[in-house]
């Protein structure tokens, strides 16, 4: 297993400000079989099945292209001895656990994969490609984040990015060693996740601010990118003016374009990625929306391109990119990250959609230039993916639409059945028990976390009176409260998961209200902000059925994107 290294919570934002974004993507080969002889061979007919071989790795390669900063290995499934090269690390190192996608009323289970981009420049390789000189071999930021959500019947994918210049709270972090990052006291720039612990903190953030249960992550660094760039002969990208991104004091990413459409590639490639100063505004949502550009231009381009077709020359940057990517320990196997790669085909680049975190300036003192999510359109885009609603607003297939059902939970290709952090298939599936059985403990969290209203009285006691009417008779009021915007059921053993989601179904809770958590002993029942009066939640409003605006979306069809160039940076 490898840790990224840990510093603490103190780095500054500023020391951040010139880190680079990077991200990779992947191509994939399937070797030629051996044994037998040339006349059998010709015999059984040994020039379509090449020919098929190089049409599975075109599709491959397509596929693993959406994953630009972490599924590099994918494509290679038959090359086992890339398997004991995989570098894991843990899933979530906070202390709230989802337990993973639930399925839908069909039986269909979406995939959330966190796609992180790490700065680190902690060999050669990375440091030979640039930055400043002062981050070598320090601790490494997650400069890049895009949660990727697969929907359930996989007619669709969603990307979100966060700026890397969020100011979040960050969650108490604990490594599988036993030491422990606690929570913040104050507001920390997103980036610095990854040096609480490794990826799994930053999977523990985002979980923590969107409420969604994110499934895998996968984590490349500077290096990947340039290989996988390498790898396709060049991605396709657009600038408005001739721009160089090159600051009088020496910053910038070096990048330097004539106006219109250029071809990138190896180091050219990742200066793109790490650009700020010259795109739009010179900040870091310019370099996102860059980002995107790039990303849906390499997946079209891998879908068209037909020179990924040597053994030998894929075979070296798969190692390469191996060596370069951590995942989580769901994914360790070649055949896992093939069995992912092969849902993630099923979606057209037309309905791919890229997006940003509908943000806002902070106005809070010393945090100027960084910004915060926007409260009510950032949670529109978290509960569209909560929900599995597409949003690029087409909606999405069901199996009687004639869209092809998914595995269910327990088959789901990339997804395992026992990866950390999530009940076992075993506990998933086993039955609840009786409801005269289940202890449950219900706290009063009505104040919501903003601490904004007084906790209404006694409302533990009459919601445990509610649960004993439904035969819940073991069911009790806590002495202990709590502070929670809606109402959740947590639990503390996978036993007690199926006890746990029986309660939230006798209140008529949502299956994501169901947490796997550290903070209790047993089944606990937290009445939220949502739930004041009454015998049941107030129902939230109807979700979205698009992206809002400030999401900033970018469909995968779109070949006429073209970043804007900010003043002072063109020849």
């Amino acid at each position: 297993m490898r840790h990224s290294s840990v510093r603490g919570e103190g780095a500054t934002a500023q020391a951040a400000e010139e880190i680079s974004d990077g991200g990779a993507d992947a191509s994939g080969t399937v070797p030629p079989q051996r044994g037998g002889s040339r006349a059998v061979r010709r015999a059984a007919g040994d020039r379509p099945r090449r020919q098929g071989r190089r049409r599975v790795l075109r599709w491959t390669a397509s596929v693993l292209s959406l994953l630009i900063l972490g599924t590099a290995a994918a494509g290679y499934l038959y090359y086992q001895h890339l398997n004991g090269s995989i570098h894991t690390d843990a899933l979530n190192l906070g202390e709230t656990k989802l337990g993973g996608s639930k399925p839908n009323a069909f039986g269909q289970t979406p995939l959330n994969i966190l796609l992180i981009g790490s700065d680190a420049r902690d060999d050669a390789a990375n440091q030979a490609l640039g930055g400043a000189t002062d981050t070598f071999d320090g601790p490494p930021l997650a400069d890049v984040q895009m949660l990727l959500h697969l929907s359930a019947d996989r007619s669709n994918m969603s990307v979100v990015s966060m700026p890397r210049d969020t100011m979040l709270m960050m969650p108490k972090c604990t490594e599988p060693g036993g030491k422990v990052h606690p929570a913040s006291k104050g507001l920390v720039q997103t980036n610095e996740s990854l040096q609480r612990g490794g990826p799994g903190c930053t999977v523990a953030a985002w979980q923590e601010l969107t409420k969604i249960p994110i499934d895998h992550f996968m984590m490349i660094d500077f290096k990947g990118v340039v290989s996988m760039a390498d790898a396709i002969g060049g991605v396709p990208v657009c600038v408005e003016e001739n721009v160089e991104s090159r600051t009088r004091d020496g910053k910038g990413s070096g990048l330097k374009l004539p106006k219109g459409t250029s071809v990138i590639q190896g180091e050219q490639a990742l200066q793109w990625l790490r650009t700020r100063y010259g795109f739009e505004d010179g900040t870091d949502i310019g370099r996102t929306h860059a980002q995107h550009q790039y990303m849906t231009s390499m997946a079209r381009e891998f879908r068209k391109n037909a020179k990924l077709t040597n053994p030998v020359k894929l075979n070296s940057l798969a190692q390469a990119a191996i060596d370069a990517m951590v995942v989580d320990t769901g994914l360790n196997k070649i055949d896992k990250l093939y069995d992912l790669s092969m849902e993630l085909k099923k979606v057209p680049p037309g309905r791919i959609t890229m997006t940003t975190m509908p943000w806002v300036y902070s106005t809070r003192p010393g945090l100027d230039g960084r910004v915060e999510p926007m409260a009510n359109e950032a949670e529109a885009v978290f509960r569209m993916v909560r929900e599995d609603i597409a949003l690029d607003g087409k909606g999405n297939g069901t199996p009687e639409g004639g869209a092809s059902p998914s595995p269910g939970p327990s088959a789901a290709p990339g997804t395992p059945s026992t990866a950390p952090g999530t009940p076992s298939t075993a506990a998933t599936t086993a039955p609840a028990a009786a409801p005269a059985k289940v202890v449950v403990s219900v706290r009063n969290a009505t104040s919501g976390k903003d601490g904004a209203e007084t906790r209404v009285k006694n409302r533990a006691n009459d919601v445990a009176a509610l649960l004993t009417g439904k035969g819940f008779t073991k069911a009790a009021a806590d002495t202990r409260t709590g502070a929670e915007d809606t109402t959740v059921v947590r639990y503390a053993t996978d036993a007690q998961a199926a006890d746990a989601g029986a309660v939230a179904t006798a209140l008529g809770l949502p299956a994501t209200a169901v947490q796997k958590s550290e903070e209790v002993s047993g089944v606990t029942l937290y009445v939220g902000k949502d739930w004041r009066t009454g015998n049941a939640p107030t129902p939230p409003p109807p979700a979205p059925t698009v992206a809002p605006t400030s999401a900033h979306a970018l469909n995968g069809d779109n070949e006429g994107a073209c970043m804007a160039i900010q003043p002072g940076f063109t020849w």
